[in-house]
């Protein structure tokens, strides 16, 4: 079953993607700055910067075994092909993955490691939005290291000191129940049309959820909005709401299979991914990205300064960064930073490249700056907007 992960909004990318819980494990007495107990003789692996620091990558592999172990939050398993990528990497590598709370979000990951620093059950790495990574670097939680494949990636969805690097992303999506809706909506506009009375739903209140807050930055672009003014989404939203068309229960895959959420405004990775899943079920889910409101984000990844298990924490990234870990997340229908170079090159996986929802043209990206001034307008006007 596809999973809802609740992610705080975070800065999307300046270009274009050309652009559960586990118990306790019992702490650690590594001193902080040390090497970890699995590194190769004479590796610092918390203070390592690329794999060249443990002699190359088989060196790092070494070492990562040695620690045996990889700690991680929130990737629920049908998130992007999260699923798929864990099991991949333990199969690969034979290092256990520690799975907790795959429904957190960006902030709980940042306050993970925060408050258990020193602690063996820390986080080792971070799926977080742009935003908490930018946040999370200026507050000196992140070890800094660049992947094997750093080169290749845009300089502007990095940190330039290897402190975060954005890996995958989506556009905001339509997606549909088309055994239960005669004519699908295919643009923002036609969610105001009265076939759809009680149909249209979020990912999430958008005060906390990435997707929903993507959802209206997307509609105020399709109402005459911009990146400095997010108030026509709230506009849309409040005349759906007046409309009757907006459905405040919040989007999962069981309000799917129930007909209770039929059309959903949602990242594309997810509404594709639910497609495949609920045709098992009977039900025919459609996804279009709307032609008048395009909103894309990434995600970032980061590296916990104090990762208990420094060596597996970065072996985990070149995984992530390496073209059989972006392929893996592409056959999740989620967009991989290294698209481009891969299809440069040809190690991109076509047959999964062909399945993501076709976007045409190139949408323009917010600043930092407008992405907050965004959050502050929703957490005042949200609850006027849609009462609640």
């Amino acid at each position: 079953m596809i999973a809802s992960r609740i992610r705080t909004a975070g800065l999307a990318a300046l270009l274009l993607v050309g652009t559960a819980a586990c118990g306790a494990a019992p702490q650690t007495d590594t001193p902080e700055g040390t090497a970890g107990s699995g590194s190769a003789p004479g590796v610092n692996a918390r203070t390592a910067t690329s794999a060249a620091d443990f002699g190359g990558m088989d060196k790092l592999v070494e070492a990562a075994k040695k620690e045996g172990r990889l700690h991680v939050i929130a990737l629920p398993h049908d998130w992007a092909n999260y699923g798929k990528i864990i099991e991949t990497f333990k199969a690969k590598y034979g290092i256990e993955i520690e799975e907790e709370t795959p429904d957190a979000s960006s902030a709980d990951e940042i306050n993970a490691v925060k408050t258990r620093k020193g602690q063996d059950r820390a986080p080792d790495v971070l799926d977080i939005g742009q935003s908490f990574a930018i946040s999370g670097a200026a507050e000196g939680l992140f070890a800094p290291y660049k992947v094997q494949t750093w080169d290749k990636i845009p300089a502007n969805q990095k940190d330039p000191n290897g402190l975060w690097t954005n890996d995958y992303g989506g556009y905001i999506s339509i997606g549909c129940d088309a055994k239960k809706i005669t004519e699908c909506p295919e643009t923002f506009a036609d969610l105001l049309k009265p076939e759809y009375k009680g149909k249209v739903a979020l990912n999430g209140n958008p005060t906390q959820s990435g997707s929903a807050f993507g959802g209206v930055y997307a509609a105020a672009l399709a109402n005459g909005g911009s990146f400095d003014d997010i108030q026509p989404g709230l506009d849309f939203f409040k005349k759906l709401k007046e409309a009757g068309n907006f459905n405040p229960v919040e989007t999962t895959p069981a309000t799917i299979e129930k007909g209770e959420t039929q059309i959903s405004i949602d990242w594309d990775y997810n509404n594709a991914a639910y497609g495949p899943v609920m045709a098992g079920k009977g039900i025919d889910w459609k996804t279009v990205v709307p032609t008048d409101g395009k909103y894309f984000q990434l995600y970032a990844q980061a590296i916990n300064k104090d990762a208990p298990h420094p060596a597996a924490a970065r072996l985990w990234q070149e995984f992530l960064y390496s073209p059989e870990g972006q392929n893996l997340y592409l056959g999740g229908f989620a967009r991989p930073v290294l698209l481009p170079a891969m299809q440069a090159d040809g190690s991109v996986d076509k047959a999964a490249a062909a399945n993501l929802p076709p976007v045409e043209g190139e949408p323009a990206f917010p600043t930092e700056a407008q992405i907050n001034k965004a959050k502050e307008v929703l957490a005042t006007g949200w609850g006027a907007a849609v009462g609640g």
